[in-house]
């Protein structure tokens, strides 16, 4: 039970649903009430689809490129980490990925999809969070599960952007991406030093 629930903060804090609502609100302005929860819905649901396509594809592409579990460790967790310093050290997520919009009328693959909600980053995470020589077909299912639940979270926060934004606060939303970033900079960490560990082992 620990285990899912520190997987499921971790996908909070790589997919962050908190920062994807100012991008959110950014992007549907122009548009009315009804296409503001079609595009929510679908986003999600595109999202998803992409994260769950890299959780069953990723893994056959590392390994017919004969990478190995060391080396994707530690690059993955570079890659994370410099993810997550972006989180914490640049604009901030919902300020960067705004200045993405250049159309208004098609903004449901991008930028809300992706890259606000299947980032770069979310798509490392879920392929370490499922590789094959570390977990099981059982677990790599259940983190499917559990990607789809915070999706899930993340779709209603989005129906619900308006009230979000007025409760918390653009700044607010902005601390707690930062905030995202530190946790998903310490998983990012801890995947660099397993990796090395194996390694030299």
């Amino acid at each position: 039970m620990a285990e899912i629930i520190t997987k499921i903060f971790f996908l909070i804090a790589v997919i962050d649903p908190f920062g994807s609502v100012p991008v959110y609100l950014e992007a549907t302005k122009q548009l009315d009430e009804s296409l503001k929860k079609k595009v929510a819905i679908r986003a999600s649901l595109i999202a998803f689809l992409i994260l769950l396509f890299f959780i069953v594809i990723g893994q056959i592409i590392l390994e017919g490129m004969d990478v190995t579990l060391d080396a994707f460790q530690i690059s993955g967790g570079v890659i994370l980490f410099l993810f997550a310093l972006t989180m914490i050290f640049g604009e901030g997520k919902p300020e960067t990925e705004k200045h993405l919009i250049k159309d208004y009328k098609h903004v449901t693959i991008f930028p809300v999809a992706i890259p606000s909600i299947a980032s770069p980053g979310a798509i490392m995470a879920v392929v370490l969070l499922t590789d094959n020589h570390v977990f099981n077909i059982q677990e790599q299912a259940l983190t499917s599960v559990l990607v789809l639940i915070v999706i899930g979270i993340t779709m209603l926060m989005l129906l619900m952007a308006n009230l979000v934004q007025k409760k918390i606060g653009e700044y607010g939303i902005t601390v707690i991406s930062k905030i995202m970033g530190l946790i998903l900079a310490a998983y990012a960490v801890q995947s660099i030093l397993s990796g090395l560990k194996d390694f030299f082992q």
